[in-house]
C-alpha cells in the first residue's frame, strides 16, 4: 500500500514537472516583444526589465513568499561568474540584477561579459552561454548597471563606450558599434547605466560628467545600432538653456550633467523620462554661474526625435554634488479628487518629489531625510528651493551650508551628504498601498571653498592650477525610508548601520527587499519596515534584489561583486562574483 502511493506520487510529481517543462518552453519560445515589456508586470514570473517595468517601480505581484513565512527563506543555490580582473580602482563593480524570462537568467559582470543562465533546475543553475566582447581593460573603469532584453537580442553597453547586441539563443554578437567616444579636451565619455530599449530604439546615455564632460542621451536602431539622435544636457550657445551658463569661459564645454541611471518610460506619450546630474566642477559655483541648466534636473525626451518636451530643476546652481541621477518612478496617482499621471523621485538633496509627467509641473514635495539644512524648505507652488532668487547669478541658499570661493578656511556643514539621501540606487513602489520605498544614506558632510581655473575663453579646467576643497563626511549610515505617496509623510524607515548602495523591491506578499555592501540580504515589513529575515553571503553587494517564480515557486536573486568607492564598514571582505539565489524550502 505504501509502495502504490510512493508511486502514484511520483507519477504525479513526473507529470507535473513535465507539464511545467512544455509550459516553460512555450512560454520560452515567446519573443520580449513590446507588448510584452508594457505588460510586464502581469508576468510576475519574470523579471523582463533591469527596474522590473518601464515605469520602474519594482513591484512584484507574487505572493508566495510572505510576511509569515519570509523567516523559513535559504539559499536554494548559487552560481560564479566571471570579471574579476581588476584595475586598481576598488575592483570590478557590477551594479546588476539578472533579467528572468520564463527560467533563464541573462546577466552581465563589471566587465561587461554576459551570461545566459538555466535556472529552472530549483537545485543549481547551468550555463547556457557566455558572450565575452573583448573590452580592453586598461584605462577602463570595470562597471556595470545592468543589460536589456529586446525579442531575439540581449543588449549592453561597454566600459570601453561600446554598445553590443547579442542572440538571445546562441550569444553570439549581432552587432558591435562605438557609441561613448572624447570630447574636444580628450576627456572620456562614459556608461553608468542600463540601456533600454522603448520603441524599437535603444536608449543610452553617458555618465562621466564629473569628469569634466557633457552628459547626454542617444538612441540607437536596435536592428542595427545606428544612432538616430543624440540629445546633450548642457546646452551649447544659442540653445534654449544657454542663457543659464552665464561664464566668459565656455564652461559649458565641460559642464557636467552626466547620466548615471536608466530612465523611465512613458509609453502613452513616448516620454523618456530621466534624471540628470551635478553640474562641473561640482564644488565652485562662481566657475559657472546661473542656474545652469539642464543638470540636476528631470528631463522629458521624445523618444522618436530626442525633443526635450518638458524639464524640472531641483537644485539650481548645485554646488554640494546633488546629482538627480536617481531613478524617476511613474505612476497614476489620485491628489485632491483628481487622477493624476505623476513622477515621483527620492531627490539627493534629501526631498521627495512628485511632479505631473505630463508637463512637468509640481505638484508636491517634502523632506524624507532626518537632517536637512543647505535650504529651508521648497515653495509651496513652484517646488523651488525657498531661497531660490532668479536674479542671483550665483544661489546663496543657507550661507551657513553653502561653501563658495571666499570659504576658503572654514568649513561649512551641509545636510544631507553630498552622497545624497538617496543618490542612483533602484527604488520601488507599491501601487496597491501607495508606498514609495528609496534606499540610501543618512548623515551631513562638511566642505571648505575653492576656485577652478579655466584654461582659456575656450574652454577647459585648469586641473593643475586650480584649488582643492577639503571636505569631511560626519559619521552616517544606511537608510530605507517609506513614504506616502500621497501625503509625502514618511510612514517608516529602516536605519542598518552601513550605507545602501544597491536596491529595493516590494511585493505583494507584504514584503521589501534589499542587500547591503556588507553581504547581508534582508526583508522587511513592507508597512511597518521590521526586519523579518536577513542572510549574509560572505561578500559585498552591489546589486539590487529581484524576485520570480518557476512553476508555483518564487525565488529571490541577488548578484555580488564590487564595492563603493568610499570607505565603509567591513571594508576587508573580499570581493567576487556570484549569482545568489533564494527560495523556501519545498520539502
Amino acid at each position: 500500500m505504501r509502495q502504490h502511493f510512493r508511486l502514484n506520487r511520483l507519477l504525479a510529481c513526473a507529470a507535473v514537472i513535465a507539464a511545467l517543462a512544455i509550459t516553460v518552453e512555450g512560454q520560452y519560445s515567446l519573443t520580449v516583444n513590446f507588448d510584452r515589456l508594457i505588460n510586464a508586470g502581469n508576468e510576475p514570473q519574470n523579471w523582463l526589465h533591469m527596474n522590473g517595468n518601464y515605469e520602474a517601480t519594482r513591484y512584484s505581484k507574487l505572493t508566495q513568499i510572505n510576511r509569515e513565512n519570509v523567516a523559513d527563506l535559504q539559499m536554494v543555490w548559487a552560481l560564479a561568474l566571471g570579471g574579476m580582473q581588476d584595475t586598481g580602482r576598488n575592483g570590478p563593480e557590477s551594479e546588476v540584477n539578472p533579467l528572468i524570462d520564463n527560467g533563464f537568467m541573462y546577466t552581465a559582470d563589471g566587465w561587461g561579459t554576459i551570461y545566459k543562465i538555466d535556472a529552472r533546475n530549483p537545485d543549481y543553475g547551468d550555463f547556457v552561454w557566455i558572450a565575452d566582447p573583448g573590452g580592453d581593460h586598461e584605462g577602463n573603469t570595470s562597471r556595470t548597471r545592468g543589460i536589456a532584453l529586446w525579442e531575439d537580442k540581449v543588449i549592453n553597453n561597454l566600459p570601453d563606450g561600446r554598445v553590443i547586441a547579442v542572440d538571445r539563443d546562441n550569444g553570439e554578437i549581432i552587432w558591435d558599434v562605438e557609441v561613448a567616444g572624447q570630447n574636444e579636451f580628450g576627456r572620456r565619455d562614459r556608461f553608468l547605466t542600463a540601456p533600454l530599449v522603448a520603441n524599437g530604439k535603444v536608449l543610452v546615455q553617458h555618465g562621466a560628467g564629473d569628469g569634466g564632460t557633457r552628459g547626454w542621451a542617444a538612441a540607437l536602431d536596435v536592428d542595427t545600432g545606428e544612432e538616430l539622435w543624440r540629445w546633450y544636457v548642457v546646452p551649447e550657445p544659442g540653445q534654449p538653456g544657454s542663457e543659464t551658463w552665464k561664464d566668459n569661459h565656455n564652461a559649458w564645454k565641460t559642464g557636467g550633467g552626466g547620466i548615471w541611471q536608466t530612465g523611465a518610460y512613458d509609453a502613452e506619450q513616448n516620454l523618456y523620462i530621466v534624471g540628470t546630474g551635478n553640474p562641473f566642477p561640482a564644488y565652485d559655483a562662481e566657475y559657472r554661474p546661473g542656474d545652469n541648466l539642464y543638470t540636476n534636473s528631470a528631463v522629458a525626451l521624445d523618444v522618436d526625435t530626442g525633443e526635450l518636451k518638458w524639464h524640472f530643476q531641483y537644485t539650481p546652481n548645485d554646488s554640494w554634488d546633488y546629482d538627480e541621477v536617481g531613478v524617476h518612478m511613474l505612476y497614476d496617482l489620485e491628489i485632491d479628487g483628481e487622477l493624476r499621471k505623476v513622477v515621483s523621485h527620492f531627490g539627493r538633496n534629501g526631498f521627495y518629489y512628485t511632479l505631473d509627467r505630463t508637463d512637468g509641473s509640481f505638484i508636491r514635495g517634502n523632506k524624507y531625510v532626518n537632517d536637512l539644512n543647505w535650504t529651508a524648505g521648497l515653495n509651496s507652488e513652484t517646488g523651488m528651493p525657498l531661497e531660490y532668487d532668479p536674479n542671483l547669478d550665483v544661489q546663496i541658499y543657507n550661507p551657513e551650508a553653502r561653501a563658495l570661493r571666499s570659504d576658503r578656511d572654514e568649513m561649512k556643514r551641509t545636510c544631507p551628504t553630498w552622497h545624497g539621501g538617496v543618490a542612483h540606487q533602484p527604488l520601488a513602489y507599491n501601487p496597491v498601498k501607495h508606498i514609495a520605498y528609496g534606499v540610501g544614506t543618512e548623515g551631513c558632510f562638511s566642505q571648505t571653498g575653492a576656485e577652478m581655473v579655466p584654461v582659456s575663453p575656450d574652454g577647459n579646467v585648469d586641473v593643475r592650477n586650480s584649488e582643492r576643497r577639503e571636505t569631511d563626511s560626519d559619521l552616517y549610515y544606511g537608510a530605507l525610508p517609506a513614504v506616502d505617496a500621497v501625503s509625502h509623510e514618511v510612514i517608516g524607515k529602516a536605519v542598518p548601520d552601513i550605507e545602501i548602495r544597491t536596491g529595493v523591491v516590494a511585493t505583494a506578499g507584504g514584503l521589501v527587499f534589499t542587500a547591503l555592501q556588507d553581504g547581508w540580504v534582508v526583508a522587511y515589513n513592507d508597512e511597518t519596515l521590521e526586519e523579518l529575515w536577513r542572510f549574509n553571503v560572505g561578500t559585498p553587494l552591489k546589486g539590487a534584489p529581484v524576485t520570480y517564480s518557476i512553476g508555483p515557486r518564487q525565488y529571490l536573486a541577488v548578484q555580488s561583486s564590487g564595492r563603493h568607492l568610499h570607505p565603509v564598514k567591513y571594508d576587508n571582505l573580499e570581493t567576487s562574483s556570484y549569482l545568489f539565489i533564494f527560495a523556501l524550502d519545498e520539502r
